[in-house]
């Protein structure tokens, strides 16, 4: 970087009104991180207001155009600046706020710079989010998965409350006895049940700044299918690094405060570990949530999503997870997925369950994407 082009980004848009600078794509988006937080007293829109979707888009791009020295600058300026200081170092401010899962990205993004003294309190304002989505998606999520699973195993010896009518019905009709008008089944038909589990799930999370909500809505998830006994459940974040969460998954709490909002992404990483946890494909579901946008070079990723798919493994991608509609994203790569026939939208948190019960009888996902 030259030295005029150093000046512009030090100085702002301001001091070069008439763009006899050009600056890179990334120097743009250099520019628009350092003026959101320096210019933000200016007719900026937006600005980073705390508890909003921005401020964790913005820890996440400051994260990729900048050293790990100069983010703790900027993530303390933003602290002193934008009035966000006084929530964190104030634990009786945040104990005081209304709990939202805007509110959680905001303070996973920064939990590595918070004080001391007020980390237990914003455990404590996470906690309740965790609680109210767990009280929400828990009984849902685990009737329609476990329903789903014990109608995906044939029985021919069920107890009364495992038969399942229809089909037996159907498969009997040929001995309908019209003297006593009505059928002697000669073949029950029921819904099993097995101890032992019956399909893997690696739910492979982008942990980005723009994904925050997703981050926090699929780890509860993750945690409500950890508890399902029928089902093998993984879960794993990434950026340019992957974290495997699975062992800490009874606890999504601790599951959250393991992530680390924002920085780069590497998604052909992320699949290439995924690979290494599928032993059985044709009883695996991977779901990748993800905006898309690939670090380096898209093909790699898409090749190995491609093998996978081939494989047997049910490859799905959702975009968010999350009820703020559907994200920025790279809609080239998720063209080319969606020509591999492998399905790509957005999925609020309620039709969550419903995906799941589609994947597990691989019925089509038509009518849950949000877009």
């Amino acid at each position: 970087m030259d030295r005029a082009t150093r000046w512009r980004l030090v100085l702002g848009k301001q001091a070069d009104e008439e763009n006899q600078v050009p600056l890179s794509k990334e120097q743009l988006g250099m520019d628009d991180a350092l003026a959101a937080l320096y210019e933000a007293g200016q007719d900026r829109k937006g600005g980073l207001g705390s508890s909003s979707p921005r401020i964790n888009r913005w820890l996440g791009d400051i994260r990729t155009y900048f050293s790990a020295s100069s983010v703790q600058v900027m993530q303390r300026d933003a602290l002193e600046r934008l009035g966000i200081e006084k929530m964190l170092l104030e634990p009786e401010l945040l104990g005081s706020l209304t709990p939202d899962v805007h509110l959680v990205g905001t303070l996973l993004s920064l939990n590595k710079i918070m004080p001391e003294k007020t980390r237990e309190t914003a455990r404590e304002v996470i906690k309740k989010v965790v609680a109210d989505i767990e009280k929400k998606l828990t009984m849902p999520l685990r009737q329609a998965i476990t329903s789903s699973l014990s109608r995906s195993i044939k029985n021919r010896r069920p107890k009364l409350n495992e038969i399942n009518w229809h089909r037996t019905i159907r498969a009997n009709l040929k001995h309908y006895q019209a003297d006593y008008k009505t059928i002697i089944p000669h073949t029950l038909h029921g819904y099993g049940r097995k101890g032992q589990s019956l399909l893997d799930v690696i739910l492979l999370v982008d942990e980005s700044g723009s994904m925050a909500s997703s981050v926090v809505y699929s780890s509860i998830a993750a945690a409500v299918m950890a508890s399902i006994r029928s089902l093998n459940t993984a879960f794993i974040v990434f950026d340019t690094a992957v974290v495997d969460l699975t062992p800490e998954l009874h606890d999504p709490v601790e599951v959250l405060f393991g992530t680390q909002l924002g920085g780069g992404t590497d998604i052909n990483k992320a699949i290439a570990y995924a690979e290494t946890l599928v032993k059985k494909p044709a009883d695996t579901i991977l779901i990748l949530i993800s905006d898309l946008y690939e670090g380096g070079a898209p093909t790699p990723m898409i090749r190995r999503m491609e093998a996978l798919k081939k494989s047997g493994v049910q490859v799905i991608c959702l975009l968010a997870l999350s009820d703020e509609g559907t994200p920025s994203y790279d809609k080239e790569v998720a063209a080319r997925l969606s020509a591999l026939d492998i399905p790509v939208f957005t999925c609020t948190p309620d039709k969550f369950p419903d995906l799941m019960a589609k994947a597990i009888k691989r019925e089509s996902l038509q009518g849950l994407d949000t877009e």
